[in-house]
Formats: structure tokens, C-alpha cells, sequence
């Protein structure tokens, strides 16, 4: 792998990192990668052709994250790859290809714009001045422009998205892009917009804490805190309803939250909004099942009565007498009793 740069004898060189890497580039590389590049910087005057596994050697890296940072520096333009190597990129020259745009002519719309970029600029002014001590990099202007255009944040929500970010020390831009886009999504544009987000995630945190209390948790797995946003976001239910269905678990053992969530969502199928409404629905359940226990017991009482009848045992006098039973039998002859017997049989009931 050969490196190039201008010869320039060792004990009177120095390696020269230009401002534009620490305004545009640090703050989001990995530190392999800031290695590997500050390395391949002062490499590159001498023209050096460094083998990987030396370079593995020499910075103390393995091999593999070595080759992950010649990966993302060549991906974010920091080097470009030649046929034998890598030549380390000019990056004032790269800043400036992605700013320079030609505009040859002003549209209607560019002209009707530039009140409205004035106060941008103002706003961006700011921005740096607060966030970034003064020394913003270039491609940071375009970046809030493109935000300010696409999310059509108003001036105080682009202040904040900058002052909610470095207050999480998170001041870089896949991280400002992923803030931004969650605000978009929940239709953010102004600061009232926002102040009804922060109000809602509020009242969002503290049923989670209270869900996790109540079921003995100290804290929520992401999984489950995505439920809990899904019955108050998505479906609209405050505590109390989501309480009703935890009340409902009391007697089972170990209950997951895929479990409360069939409850819940089974009510928001039926259309079920408030409290009131799902109590009603609940009872209304009971009572049928109370009604089918009911039919139920009547069905096996008339069939238990049935059997009675069935045994023709209560038709003699004497309950204690015994059915005398006739064999189904086509052979079977009747006893024959003679005249005399009769007779005698006869004058004993007489008498």
C-alpha cells in the first residue's frame, strides 16, 4: 500500500491536520479511524508503502479494525483508493466541491426567499456562536438549511433541536438528523408544536414508571416500553384504562405484557374510547357468562331429571319391591298354573 505526498526531510517536517477536519470530521469518527488517518497522514509525505499487517502492528490495532477504518475513510472521502494504495484527500478542496454550487440565475422563488434567509442566517449565527464557539464547519449551513426546509421547523424549534442535543453531549449530525426526524414525524413545525410534544412525552414517562411500579419493575425493556407508547399514542388510552387491565391479571401468574396487550387491544378494536365505556363492556361480558353458567346448570338438572324417569322403579307401590324382569327372550313360555291353585289363590284373597 503506497502513500504520496510532497518529500519533506523528517527532522524539519511536520504533519499539518487542517482545521476543516476538526470542524467537519472528528466529532463523528471513530477513534481507530482517527488513528489510522493521522497515522496515514504522516506517512504519506515520506511515500511510504506500508503493508497492513505492519500498520496493524504499529498503531496496535487488529487487522480487521484496521481495515474497517481504510473502509470509512475512504467511504467519508478522507482517502481515495488508487490501484497500489490510497492518497490522503485534500479536504479543503472536498469541502469546498460540496458547497459550490452554481447559480447562474435567480429564480422568482430564489428572490422571494431571501427575507426569509436572512433570518435564517441569524439563526444559524447563533447556532454557531452557542454550540460551536464560533468555528462551525461550512457543511453545517447547508445541513440546517436542508432541516429548516424539509421538517419546516420555525426559528425557536431549530434552536432547540441544537440546544436538546448538545445538552446530551450529542452535538453531531446523525444524531441531530435522528432528533429531527423524530419531531418531523410527530408534525413539530412550531414552538408551541413542541411544547405539546414535551408535555405529552411528560405524561408518557410518567405512566411508564407507574406501569413498571405497579407490576414490581424497576425498569422496562424497550420491547415493553413500546407497547405502553402504542396504547397511549397510538390508541389514546390514559391510565386508568390501561389500570383496568392490569386489575384483570391480578389472579394469574407471571402475566407478560404481549398478555395485557391482547386485553387492550381487543378493546380498541371494539371501539371502546373511555373508562366508562370498557367497564360497561366488561360487565356486560360477566353477566352473559353468568347467564350461560345459569342455562347451563338448568340443561344438566332437566337431564338429570330425565334419567329419573327414565327407570321405571317409582311405578310400583311398594318402593322397596323389585321390578320382577321379563327376559327378551322369543323362547321364554309363561309359568302354567293349574285350576286348583287358582282356586285356592282365589278363596285367600276372599277370605
Amino acid at each position: 500500500m503506497k502513500l504520496e505526498q510532497p518529500d519533506v526531510p523528517l527532522l524539519f517536517s511536520e504533519t499539518v491536520v487542517p482545521d476543516i477536519f476538526f470542524a467537519e470530521y472528528l466529532s463523528q469518527m471513530p477513534s481507530n479511524s482517527v488513528k489510522v488517518y493521522l497515522y496515514l497522514m504522516f506517512l504519506s509525505k515520506f511515500k511510504k508503502d506500508i503493508k497492513l499487517n505492519d500498520l496493524s502492528k504499529k498503531l496496535a490495532l487488529p487487522l480487521k479494525d484496521i481495515n474497517d477504518s481504510l473502509s470509512y475513510l475512504d467511504t467519508n472521502g478522507l482517502i481515495i483508493k488508487k490501484e497500489n494504495g490510497y492518497i490522503v484527500a485534500n479536504l479543503q478542496e472536498v469541502t469546498l466541491h460540496k458547497l459550490y454550487t452554481p447559480n447562474l440565475t435567480a429564480s422568482p422563488e430564489k428572490v422571494a426567499d431571501v427575507a426569509k434567509n436572512k433570518a435564517r442566517a441569524k439563526v444559524i449565527n447563533h447556532i454557531n456562536n452557542a454550540y460551536f464557539q464560533g468555528i462551525m464547519g461550512p457543511s453545517w449551513y447547508n445541513d440546517i438549511d436542508l432541516w429548516f426546509t424539509k421538517y419546516n421547523f420555525d426559528d425557536q424549534v431549530m434552536i432547540a433541536l441544537f440546544d436538546y442535543c448538545y445538552n446530551r453531549s450529542a452535538l453531531h449530525k446523525k444524531y441531530i438528523q435522528t432528533v429531527a426526524e423524530a419531531w418531523g414525524n410527530n408534525k413539530i413545525q412550531t414552538w408551541n408544536d413542541l411544547d405539546l410534544y414535551y408535555q405529552k412525552q411528560e405524561k408518557l414517562m410518567k405512566i411508564k414508571k407507574t406501569i413498571a411500579k405497579k407490576l414490581g419493575k424497576t425498569t422496562l425493556t424497550q420491547y415493553e416500553e413500546a407497547y405502553i407508547e402504542k396504547w397511549v399514542i397510538d390508541f389514546g388510552y390514559d391510565l386508568n384504562i390501561i389500570e383496568i387491565a392490569l386489575k384483570r391479571t391480578v389472579f394469574k401468574a407471571n402475566p407478560t405484557f404481549e398478555y395485557f396487550n391482547n386485553i387492550i387491544t381487543d378493546w380498541h378494536d371494539r371501539n371502546l374510547k373511555t373508562s366508562n365505556e370498557i367497564l360497561a363492556f366488561i360487565e356486560q361480558r360477566n353477566k352473559q357468562k353468568r347467564d350461560t353458567r345459569k342455562l347451563e346448570k338448568q340443561v344438566a338438572k332437566a337431564s338429570f331429571d330425565q334419567r329419573n324417569y327414565d327407570n321405571l322403579a317409582f311405578l310400583y307401590a311398594n318402593s322397596g319391591a323389585t321390578p320382577v324382569e321379563v327376559p327378551n327372550n322369543s323362547n321364554y313360555e309363561k309359568p302354567q298354573i293349574s285350576a286348583s291353585v287358582f282356586s285356592d289363590l282365589k278363596g285367600e284373597f276372599n277370605g
